[in-house]
């Protein structure tokens, strides 16, 4: 009896030690930082999709001064694409923090993935199917292994008109955990050269009363077309306020109600006019 209560004692202690370090070792990979090595598709911010917040609890701020992207032909910076040429596509968070991430797509007017993307070894991963995403990778998510992303771009076929580049960087905070980030959203039109009418309006305002909730765009027109208008929350989630309403050559003006049905907080108003995108930042209190 006393042998057999000696190896009953050591059993126990035998299971208590593999539980404890099995706990601890499930412990130490929940608290590892998630997506270290690159987001799932449909995380970039753009319209319709998702973005580091689907992981990453923290802020949603504009970046159009925290993400700098630059197109590159050769080591030349450029404004415009030329069908079919492929590009180095630079990517770099002006903050450079010491922790970072990002997703980017490239899209159409119609919010179709626009040429195609080629990763970078160690520096830019390519994901996603109809749409493909450069995000980074685990090599490449601090400011010393990556000051700048970089991947290629092939432009798309002639006639796709301007490209616009949805990014969704990450500045970590470093604490191990997905909390307390900061997520910058940011977009970057790019035009097609030699495209007929480069520009479809010659000027572009928006004006929101915040008392009413009304917004008014007013904007002239280069030709006849049509507009539409969505808006769009911190989370990519896309509401259709206007679809294909009639554009006159010369000065336009509509007047849209944004009281009903949008819960408060920082939206885009996103105005495709004649297939060319306006947006502009609004908050609704």
């Amino acid at each position: 009896m006393k042998y057999l209560f000696l190896l009953s004692l050591l059993a126990f202690a035998v299971v208590s030690f593999t539980f404890k370090n099995v706990f601890e070792t499930a412990h130490i990979y929940q608290k590892s930082p998630l997506n270290g090595g690159g987001a799932p598709a449909g995380r970039s911010g753009a319209p319709g999709e998702q973005n580091c917040t689907a992981c990453h609890s923290g802020s949603v701020l504009n970046g159009n001064n925290e993400n700098v992207l630059t197109l590159l032909n050769g080591a030349n910076p450029v404004t415009n694409y030329t069908p079919g040429q492929t590009y180095t596509v630079s990517l770099a968070m002006s903050s450079n923090p010491t922790k970072k991430g990002f997703q980017s797509t490239a899209l159409d007017a119609n919010n179709i993935m626009a040429g195609t993307f080629t990763g970078q070894a160690g520096n830019t991963s390519i994901n996603g199917t109809t749409k493909k995403y450069a995000n980074h990778t685990s090599m490449s998510n601090t400011n010393v292994t990556a000051p700048v992303w970089s991947w290629s771009w092939t432009a798309p076929s002639a006639g796709t008109g301007d490209v616009t580049f949805y990014v969704a960087s990450n500045k970590a905070n470093g604490n191990g955990n997905d909390n307390g980030d900061l997520i910058y959203l940011s977009q970057h039109i790019i035009s097609e050269q030699g495209a007929g009418i480069t520009e479809s309006v010659s000027a572009f305002n928006l004006f929101y009363a915040v008392d009413t909730k009304l917004a008014t765009v007013t904007f002239e027109s280069l030709q006849q077309g049509s507009i539409s208008l969505n808006l769009v929350d911190m989370n990519g989630k896309t509401w259709n306020v206007k679809q294909n309403e009639q554009v006159i050559i010369g000065k336009n003006k509509i007047t849209v109600d944004l009281s009903v049905s949008y819960p408060k907080g920082t939206y885009v108003l996103q105005a495709i006019i004649n297939g060319k995108p306006y947006t502009k930042n609004i908050i609704i209190n």
